[in-house]
C-alpha cells in the first residue's frame, strides 16, 4: 500500500495479474539453427520407412474395411488391431519425417520396430511356412538396418 492508499502496482493491471501473476515478456529470439542436410542413406532410410508407414496405414484401413464389412468374433478385438496398426503407422511416419530431418529421436523407433519386423517376417517365413510374407519383411527389415548402420547415417546423429 502507498501513502494514498493505491498498492505498487501500476494502473491498469487486471486482478488476475495481480493475484495469479502476468505472463512473462517474449525472450530473445533464437538463433536460427544450422540445417546440414541428411547423407543419402539416412535420406533412403527414411523413404523405407515411409514406405511401411504407408503399407501400414492401407493395412490399418483394410482391416477395418473387413471389421465393418463382416462379422468377427469380437468386434473390440478387431478394432483394437485396427487402432494397433494405425498407430504403428502413425509412428513409422512420424519416424520417417524425422529420419529425413536427422532428428535424435527417430533412429531409436525405427530400429526397434526393424527388430520388431525382422522377427515377425522370420517366424512367418520358417516356422510358419508362408516364406511369401516372411521373406519380404526380413529383407525389408534387413535393408533398413543396414541403412541406419552405415557410418555416414551414424555419423549424421552423432553429430546432433
Amino acid at each position: 500500500m502507498t501513502q494514498d492508499g493505491g498498492t505498487d502496482a501500476p494502473r491498469g493491471r487486471r486482478l488476475v495479474d495481480r493475484l495469479l501473476g502476468a505472463s512473462a515478456d517474449p525472450g530473445p529470439e533464437r538463433p536460427a539453427r544450422e540445417r546440414t542436410p541428411a547423407p543419402p542413406a539416412v535420406r533412403r532410410a527414411a523413404l523405407v520407412v515411409a514406405v511401411e508407414a504407408a503399407v501400414l496405414a492401407g493395412l490399418a484401413l483394410w482391416l477395418l474395411w473387413l471389421t465393418v464389412t463382416s462379422d468377427p468374433d469380437s468386434t473390440g478385438r478387431a478394432l483394437a488391431e485396427v487402432v494397433y496398426v494405425g498407430f504403428f503407422a502413425v509412428l513409422l511416419g512420424a519416424a520417417a519425417v524425422g529420419l529425413w530431418r536427422v532428428s535424435g529421436w527417430a533412429r531409436g523407433p525405427v530400429v526397434v520396430l526393424q527388430v520388431l519386423i525382422g522377427l515377425f517376417g522370420y517366424t512367418s517365413a520358417f516356422q510358419n511356412g508362408q516364406p511369401l510374407i516372411g521373406l519380404p519383411l526380413l529383407v525389408l527389415a534387413a535393408v533398413e538396418l543396414y541403412l541406419l548402420l552405415t557410418p555416414e547415417a551414424r555419423l549424421a546423429f552423432y553429430d546432433r
